[in-house]
């Protein structure tokens, strides 16, 4: 029974790939990917694509992948019609609340303006700490929008911090930290059980190796 695995492109993906072939799955395509899009397992019954990680999620949730590799940050800003089932412990970062140094959003008074790639994130963050902000959302570098005065911080996922410190930038808040996450269909785990609780069992032996 063939079990369709979505790996998220970019800053997930090496790190994946290298899981997956330390637990004995035949990755090699995937290293020298090209421009395919569809990789065959050379080991196991497994088939792989790459994607980014929005379409991720929606690939299981439509059933198309039956596992799914994704960082908690799409998770979080994403719908949740899919089982969570595991912290792979891999892609680790988190995500702050960031700006101009002496320019705290929260000193501010009155509107609030956050740029992000994540507005949900963003807005329930501020919620619960008992403000309102107006969210605009921005797909690229987000350090540059309070350097510009378009807004007054932003709420980003922060790995190493480099980029926020060499643009003047200080994080304010961290609002949670952050890692891989492998998501399953929900009827695959049903109609599937034993192949993707293999895949399962695998996965997390290679998590508890991190």
């Amino acid at each position: 029974m063939t079990i369709a695995i979505a790996l998220t492109k970019g800053r997930l993906e090496k790190a994946s790939i290298a899981m997956l072939k330390k637990e004995g799955y035949g990755v090699e395509a995937l290293k020298e990917k090209g421009r395919t899009l569809v990789f065959e397992d050379t080991q196991k019954d497994i088939r792989y694509f790459l994607v980014k990680p929005n379409d991720c999620i929606t690939y299981v949730q439509h059933g198309v992948a039956d596992i799914g590799i994704v960082g908690k940050d799409t998770l979080m800003e994403g719908s949740d019609d899919y089982y969570e089932l595991l912290d792979l412990n891999i892609g680790k970062c988190r995500f702050i609340l960031g700006g101009l140094k002496g320019h705290n959003p929260f000193d501010k008074l009155g509107h609030i303006t956050i740029g992000t790639k994540y507005p949900n994130v963003a807005k329930a963050y501020f919620m619960e700490k008992g403000r309102e902000i107006e969210c605009i959302k921005i797909d690229g570098s987000v350090e540059l929008a309070p350097l510009l005065g378009l807004c007054d911080g932003i709420v980003d996922i922060m790995e190493t911090g480099d980029t926020l410190r060499e643009n003047g930038l200080v994080v304010f808040d961290t609002l949670c930290e952050l890692s891989a996450r492998v998501i399953v269909n929900k009827a695959s785990l049903k109609l599937k059980q034993t192949a993707v609780c293999a895949v399962l069992e695998d996965l997390q032996r290679g998590s508890e190796a991190c």
